[in-house]
């Protein structure tokens, strides 16, 4: 099954910049499925079982070394990329 995920990181420390790189160089490491990310959030699609392993993977690895971070996740069953209009 196809997936889409808009996933937005709000750490609650100061110095969130490099928070929110290590989190994507964490997610860019796979090359199964395709990421897109703008100011305000990261657009990953693929394979239901790779992006929620990759996303618990990161979201894990984020919180164990930087602390208390807010994720704000949107799911979509299905490939968002073939909506009109979502971009």
């Amino acid at each position: 099954m196809k997936l889409s995920v808009e996933i937005s990181m709000y750490p609650l420390q100061d110095e969130y910049r490099p928070k929110i790189k290590d989190f994507l160089d964490v997610i860019n490491t796979c090359e199964e499925v395709e990421i897109r990310s703008s100011n305000m959030s990261t657009r990953i699609f693929g394979d239901y079982q790779v992006v929620t392993e990759l996303l618990n993977t990161a979201m894990r690895q984020s919180m164990e070394k930087y602390g208390k971070i807010v994720f704000v996740c949107k799911y979509l069953q299905g490939d968002a990329r073939e909506l009109k209009g979502y971009e």
